[in-house]
């Protein structure tokens, strides 16, 4: 009798784990989603979460609440996101940062492995971007001229962490340059700063850059992936500018805390791709430089677990430090 009692059991809750994941995502959701930036206002960040916001608002049903939440390399944002309940109504917009701070930085507070991976969006390369009164009109120019005048030249970052932080100094490693880094808190103060002459050079996102190379403000002078973007096919890559081997692009992607049930990340991940198949989100990423590579949680897993050992390998070798 117990022996039966306990097969019942058993198939009871068989039956109910069977069941409870479909009933959670038709349930879900059932209030305002989380979208959490954890960069600065402005930049490429927040550009790609609002579009993608707007055509996840319109399949859930529910609105995707935008939350700028930066500092610390990103690493403010990110605790929050990920320190918040797994119930799929705090998600993360994941990029470059994500794959480097498990190294850069010491210690985080919060675990970096304990995460679920919701979506691939896509992928895209920095251009080099110069203010015009500079005398260097090639990045080959430019790499001459800072090996004749060591520590002489600057570049500009968005943030410790930021690929327009990192995308440099593997430049400076594999070129061996000395070029000071400034950091700032964000895309517009950097950009800004160029604009007025008070940098060299700033490793940029197409979205910070795009409407200031075209109004000749800015002059771009490469693209930092290891080939041409499709975005910029007349600008040569650093690779091709005497620095044989360069290879650098960022991503975008989106996670949720750890332990968020898999039917609701299926849920979201359907929805973001979804919302990055719509007009308006191919719009704004060719816009954007951004080369759309969609996938599900494996693909983003795989992705950034290949990138974390391979850029960890340039950190160690190269001794960069979070200024």
């Amino acid at each position: 009798m117990r022996r039966s009692l306990a097969a019942v059991v058993v198939a009871i809750a068989g039956g109910f784990a069977l069941t409870i994941g479909p009933a959670i995502a038709q349930s879900f959701p059932d209030k305002p989603v989380r979208f959490v930036v954890p960069f600065p206002a402005g930049g490429g960040n927040e550009i790609t979460a609002r579009a993608l916001g707007e055509g996840m608002t319109k399949d859930l049903g529910q609105q995707v609440i935008i939350e700028i939440k930066p500092g610390a390399g990103t690493i403010i944002g990110t605790e929050f996101a990920l320190k918040s309940p797994p119930d799929g109504y705090t998600i993360l917009m994941s990029s470059f940062a994500h794959i480097v701070n498990p190294t850069l930085q010491k210690k985080l507070p919060y675990d970096h492995k304990n995460v679920a991976h919701v979506a691939m969006i896509g992928r895209y390369s920095n251009v080099v971007v110069v203010n015009p009164d500079r005398p260097f009109k090639t990045m080959a120019e430019l790499i001459a001229h800072a090996r004749a005048n060591p520590g002489q030249l600057n570049y500009g970052s968005f943030g410790n962490g930021s690929s327009p932080h990192f995308f440099p100094e593997m430049l400076k490693y594999m070129a061996k340059l000395d070029i000071t880094h400034i950091p700032y808190k964000g895309a517009s103060p950097a950009i800004i700063d160029l604009l007025g002459g008070r940098l060299d050079m700033v490793f940029s996102t197409s979205a910070s850059a795009q409407s200031h190379i075209r109004s000749g403000k800015l002059r771009h002078l490469a693209v930092t992936s290891g080939t041409r973007s499709t975005f910029f096919p007349d600008v040569p890559t650093i690779a091709e500018q005497g620095v044989p081997g360069y290879d650098a692009v960022a991503f975008y992607g989106v996670l949720a805390p750890g332990g968020t049930p898999p039917a609701i990340v299926a849920r979201l991940s359907q929805s973001i791709q979804l919302a990055a198949k719509s007009e308006l989100f191919q719009r704004r990423s060719k816009e954007d430089g951004i080369e759309l590579d969609l996938g599900g949680p494996e693909k983003l897993a795989d992705f950034m677990k290949g990138e974390e050992v391979r850029w960890r390998k340039v950190i160690e070798a190269s001794g960069i430090k979070a200024d």
